[in-house]
């Protein structure tokens, strides 16, 4: 995700309804580790918090953000620290009017009150980045007092890893990144931003798959991580693999609010013109068109159509 996040986010990033009448309950505490040996994390093993955060997406991607709301809060019940739903939870919330500013006020208060829990932190954190002012500065503060109360958790990592990428800092959000991957290898707003830094700022799409490729198994309702994996794959030269992929994003965002939704035609379209298959690339715009999901490039690719599929000129005989 990318708005303030992932562009991902960045379609996510519209906000919900958290205040169904039910006031932010201050963050509980992520369960401490017992002694013995260290067990590697993953969330997604978990199906008290799976099932709601399936069905979040499931409203989210329908254009039901109350009701995906509520499913968020109910998956960070279970996982009070989960960056992803997290960051669906602030999406749904600012779908929904004024219901992020008034998420902020109410975590503004637990940070203040229970100061030394670093979920607090994090929550506002995140809430900051998905906030219509730039609120970057506040942002990084939480991060950073997160940091300071758990040096170990993976939640502060991305959240200055994502600020680190949206100052275009490639390096230094690949640290955090893979910071956050050492506490959870499963941490799938990390293996996200680690396939786009490679992909788009390393030019190492296939160091970038790697991160990337799995995340469906956590998530299969991401409609996005579809989007990046069809873009991956297309630079990767796998085309019909690249199409399978963004095709099944766009059957997962029925609504079109995601990446997947808003460009995953002008994508299959433009695979579809490098292979020459005119007919079926213009399908696919004229579905985005038809659509309105990314209508304007649609029609500067139709132009462009034109040409890849105008008869060759043959050559004048003598």
């Amino acid at each position: 995700m990318r708005p303030a996040l992932s562009r991902l986010v960045a379609s996510l990033l519209l906000p919900c309804s958290l205040l169904l009448a039910v006031p932010v309950r201050s963050a509980t505490p992520a369960p401490k580790s017992v002694s013995g040996p260290k067990k590697e994390r993953n969330d997604y093993a978990n199906g008290q918090f799976t099932a709601p955060l399936a069905a979040g997406l499931k409203h989210f991607y329908s254009c039901d953000y109350k009701g995906a709301e509520a499913d968020f809060e109910r998956a960070l019940a279970v996982i009070p620290d989960n960056t992803f739903a997290i960051s669906f939870l602030n999406a749904a919330a600012a779908h929904q009017g004024d219901d992020l500013d008034v998420m902020i006020n109410h975590e503004e208060d637990a940070a203040t009150t229970f100061s030394k829990d670093y979920v607090n932190h994090i929550r506002l954190g995140f809430s900051y980045l998905f906030s219509v002012r730039d609120r970057s500065l506040d942002a990084r503060e939480e991060f950073q007092n997160a940091e300071n109360i758990n040096a170990d958790a993976a939640a502060a990592h991305v959240g200055l890893g994502i600020m680190r990428d949206n100052e275009r800092s490639a390096n230094r959000a690949k640290v955090e990144m893979l910071a956050a991957m050492r506490a959870d290898p499963n941490n799938v707003l990390a293996r996200e931003y680690l396939a786009r830094i490679y992909q788009v700022d390393l030019r190492d799409p296939q160091r970038g798959i790697g991160y990337a490729i799995d995340v469906p198994n956590l998530v299969p309702g991401y409609a996005d991580i579809q989007f990046h994996i069809g873009s991956l794959l297309y630079d990767l030269k796998q085309d019909d693999a690249a199409i399978a992929a963004i095709r099944r994003g766009l059957d997962l965002d029925v609504c079109h609010v995601g990446e997947a939704g808003q460009f995953g035609y002008t994508l299959i379209a433009r695979i579809y013109m490098d292979e020459k298959r005119c007919n079926d690339a213009q399908k696919a715009l004229d579905t985005a068109v038809k659509d309105d999901t990314d209508a304007i490039y649609a029609h500067t690719l139709m132009n462009k159509l034109q040409s890849v599929c105008a008869p060759a000129t043959p050559a004048p005989r003598h």
